[in-house]
């Protein structure tokens, strides 16, 4: 798309396992997720970014642009995680179809990478409760619809 040059994608792919590395030796935990869809779901999403009046705030003149390049940002991606996929610093790809579950799954898998230790479990107990001594105001709310 004209945003840098070959030899600044190279630089940049040169290095960024190395800013990786450093981050990961300095106690930071590095977890990246690549969201995958197919062909066929990104142009029903952006589908529904054009037609959609609820989604139209998404579309981009990138999003138009950009959708005839499927196989040159396959090509990009691929350099990507062939550059940048290491042991510090592994890509994770999760399959992005249905983003209720992909949301699920990147929780789920996120939450088992990071080391915790249990904490000490303590015993709570309610007090009694002592209420009916404030009468409430007859101030007029104004309550939302509940629609759900």
């Amino acid at each position: 798309m004209g945003f840098c040059t070959e030899e600044q994608v190279e630089k940049f792919l040169d290095g960024a396992p190395i800013i990786e590395k450093a981050m990961v030796d300095a106690g930071i935990i590095l977890i990246k997720y690549w969201l995958e869809v197919t062909p066929k779901e990104q142009e029903r999403r952006l589908r529904d970014r054009i037609n959609d009046g609820r989604k139209t705030w998404k579309l981009s003149p990138m999003d138009v642009k950009s959708f005839n390049r499927w196989d040159v940002y396959t090509k990009a991606r691929d350099a990507m995680f062939a550059a940048t996929d290491t042991a510090w610093a592994p890509w994770f790809v999760a399959r992005s179809e249905d983003k209720k579950r992909a949301r699920l799954n990147i929780i789920s898998h996120l939450l088992s990478q990071i080391p915790y230790k249990d904490l000490p479990e303590e015993e709570v107990k309610l007090p009694k409760r002592k209420i009916g001594k404030v009468k409430p105001t007859a101030y007029p709310f104004r309550y939302i619809d509940e629609k759900f």
